[in-house]
């Protein structure tokens, strides 16, 4: 079963690779991709090494190989500003694009957010929380400063599968 994990440019994102782990214990076949700014924050060769796949963070040329369709998408770390245009239905990434249409699929789509609670408290963040909950997606609360919760999105997508 392959699962897309889609990557933010957020403080967490260097740590991808310990979902990346959890993933792949969990029986998953790992696609990374990355928001455009995430692509900084990630040591790439390793994620490239350990999932056996380039990271992707645009869409594929006519003449490259379509990869395969995800069965599930987590959002971690998930930025504040991809939870809101991912609720609006703005598809302006390739990150974006694959969650677009991702309800409309059927594909179960778990959001890990890395946002502070200053932007988690504004009225444009819990419009989007709501809208995306009524669509079926699930949408953790932020965590707490410190250590970043990889495994909670796995777990919320475990009790999501049959």
């Amino acid at each position: 079963m392959t699962l897309y994990l889609i990557v933010c440019a957020t403080g967490p994102a260097p740590g991808a690779g310990e979902l990346v782990t959890l993933s792949q214990r969990a029986g998953w076949d790992v696609q990374v991709v990355a928001t455009p700014l995430a692509l900084d924050f990630l040591d790439l060769a390793a994620i490239e090494e350990q999932t056996g796949r380039p990271v992707r963070s645009r869409y594929r040329l006519p003449s490259e190989p379509k990869p395969p369709r995800p069965e599930a998408i987590i959002v971690a770390p998930a930025s504040y500003n991809t939870i809101n245009k991912f609720a609006l239905g703005i598809a302006d990434t390739y990150p974006l694009g694959l969650l677009a249409e991702a309800p409309g699929l059927g594909i179960p789509v778990v959001i890990l957010p890395s946002v502070n609670p200053s932007l988690a408290g504004r009225v444009p963040y819990q419009a989007s929380v709501a809208r995306l909950r009524a669509e079926g997606v699930e949408l953790l609360d932020p965590p707490p400063a410190g250590a970043f919760p990889w495994h909670t999105a796995l777990e919320a997508l475990s009790r999501r599968l049959p």
